[in-house]
């Protein structure tokens, strides 16, 4: 198989678990089985990734869900025949032959890029089916016991938009049928809990493609204050957790990402244009100017550790391929903070971080997570006895800490090594989103220095983090989490008050009123509909309060309620619900 092992590393499994080999093989009898029905078609890549496989076609046509059930058929006859899988050996001419032979020029690309003077073949049966795949698989096909195509989606050969387009069948594979029933189950419910749907529905927010562009969004007004919920909570945490607020503007000289050493290493995903001559940049991140305010006057050592937080908003060039409502988008706002300290401060402040973030996503409803370690990449920036320094300092908090954590060997930023938290859904789906780096080698670039109790000028270590990762991504997170049905602190709007008929209007507003006056956020829905409609329209909004005001209820000034999904708590006097909901608040529920 023209497989990601050799070119595309961030999809790669792990092939040594059981369940990737499962799905790794079964991409291969899916190919198998598209090359028997279409034997004109190319094949491309098809690697095991999370949750399953894919495999990238060359072919004139598109694919149709008929032709996923036909290929389905191939597979499963293939797999009763319980063919071997064997692996053997060419030298890379006598291979890119075969391949080109086959009519497979992208099995030749890849081979030409292997630096090895041989390459790994598998073969299917007896020479049924060969591919390009450094393996390994399953013995025989028979091993795969419950398979599922899921869908098509268009791929760029190599990821790059230049190349051919090509159709990629996305499918998965478990050893059993009732794993494979389950993960269906759930994606049936991922599906109801898409946040570009639920946004759509709860009127949050939207991305104008046609009109302004891919990839930015525009946030209506009930997403626009559920933002503000979100920005302010983690501003007052972090002010009391001793950080400082920055704000930087959101572009800057090309010079200065030159020092940073983003313009080498991320030019490609950044925007530059030029004033009056002189080239700038919209920044990708706000690192380079937390520098500029560190640096704007010399600090002392008694100082340390100084915490410049920003809410920045950020633009990065996504290929239009991989957006996908908020969670990848092009404009951004991350909650990005650094913290410049002295050395013997570094794993002291990586604990203090960690345990900022518990504090933050455990507040949102997220008690289940993955940590992952990520260390040095082939291309950094930095001396290597820094980066020793910084990963031991990683390392060791996550270890006195007492946090179970996997390593990821090569995937950590140019300027350091980092931690990674993923944050489990109510699904069991992990989401990428606090990271904490170290980082040597920019307070150098910049030339950043404190006075220590010697009165010499020493150089800070500076720690990047970020706890939601970005609003959007957090905000879509949190949407498919709860399902769009917030918990009360969280709801945009909290209570919808209901009239039945105009004569009841006064009192509705009265009481939206006095909720206001109590910080709720509290709308009338005087419409000229019917109160089932309007009902109606309150639960599609996921309202978790509804107060409905009637003749009984305006000659006793009191309240019906109804809080989501359907339950009917009766009447009640105001004072009441107020109670109620504010231990709904305190709760967080």
């Amino acid at each position: 198989m023209g497989e990601s092992l050799f070119y595309y590393k961030e999809q790669v499994m792990d092939y040594s678990r059981d369940i990737d080999k499962l799905r790794h093989s079964c991409a291969h009898v899916m190919a198998q089985a598209v090359k028997q029905l279409w034997p004109e078609v190319k094949v491309a890549i098809g690697p095991a990734i999370e949750a399953g496989f894919y495999y990238d076609f060359d072919k004139k046509e598109a694919f149709t869900d008929q032709d996923l059930a036909s290929i389905t058929k191939a597979m499963q006859k293939i797999i009763n025949r319980d063919l071997p899988l064997t692996q053997t050996f060419m030298d890379k001419k006598e291979a890119e032959a075969f391949f080109l032979s086959q009519g497979d020029q992208y099995k030749v690309e890849l081979i030409q890029g292997i630096p090895d003077e041989k390459v790994s073949i598998f073969t299917t049966g007896d020479n049924e089916f060969a591919d390009l795949c450094k393996g390994p698989h399953v013995a025989k096909t028979g091993e795969i016991k419950a398979f599922k195509l899921l869908s098509v989606a268009g791929a760029y050969w190599r990821g790059d938009e230049k190349n051919a387009m090509l159709q990629r069948i996305y499918g998965t594979c478990f050893p059993s049928k009732e794993e494979l029933a389950a993960y269906l189950k759930m994606l049936e419910e991922a599906d109801k809990r898409d946040h570009r749907k639920i946004g759509a529905e709860m009127d949050l927010f939207h991305i104008y493609q046609e009109e302004a562009g891919a990839g930015l969004v525009f946030y209506h007004p009930k997403g626009a204050l559920m933002r503000k919920i979100l920005e302010d909570f983690t501003k007052e945490l972090h002010l009391k957790r001793g950080y400082d607020l920055a704000m930087t503007p959101n572009f800057l000289r090309g010079k200065l990402w030159e020092i940073s050493g983003h313009a080498e290493h991320y030019r490609e995903n950044m925007y530059y244009f030029k004033i009056d001559g002189e080239e700038y940049a919209v920044k990708p991140m706000n690192c380079p100017g937390h520098m500029l305010i560190y640096k704007s006057r010399l600090h002392s050592y008694r100082e340390l550790p100084i915490k410049l937080f920003e809410l920045g908003t950020v633009y990065r060039y996504e290929k239009a391929g991989v957006l996908h409502g908020l969670l990848r988008v092009r404009g951004f706002t991350q909650d990005d903070a650094h913290i410049f300290c002295r050395r013997e401060q570094v794993q002291e402040e990586i604990e203090k971080v960690l345990d900022l973030a518990f504090e933050l996503l455990s507040a949102f409803g997220f008690k289940d997570y993955e940590i992952e370690l990520s260390t040095q990449p082939k291309k950094f920036i930095g001396e290597q006895a820094d980066w020793d320094l910084a990963t031991a300092a990683l390392r060791n908090a996550l270890e006195n800490k007492k946090i179970k954590y996997q390593v990821s060997e090569g995937d950590g930023a140019f300027y350091g090594p980092k931690i990674d938290l993923k944050l489990k859904d109510a699904l069991g789906r992990k989401w990428q989103c606090s990271t904490v780096q170290c980082d040597f080698a920019l307070p150098q670039k910049f030339d950043l220095a404190f006075m220590n109790e010697k009165g010499q000028e020493e150089r800070p270590i500076m720690l990047h983090r970020a706890l939601f990762g970005s609003v959007e991504r957090f905000f879509g997170t949190l949407i498919e989490h709860y399902a769009g049905n917030f918990p009360l602190w969280l709801s945009p709007v909290q209570v919808l008050v209901i009239p039945i008929r105009p004569e009841h209007d006064s009192f509705a507003h009265e009481v939206a009123g006095l909720l206001r006056e109590q910080n709720f956020r509290a709308n009338v829905d005087a419409r000229n509909e019917s109160l089932g409609k309007r009902v109606r329209e309150g639960r599609l909004q996921r309202t978790p309060y509804m107060l409905v005001i009637g003749d009984k209820e305006v000659e006793s000034k009191k309240v019906a309620v109804r809080k989501r999904p359907e339950t009917d708590l009766g009447q009640m006097p105001l004072e009441t619900f107020l109670e109620l909901a504010r231990k709904d608040i305190v709760d967080k529920v």
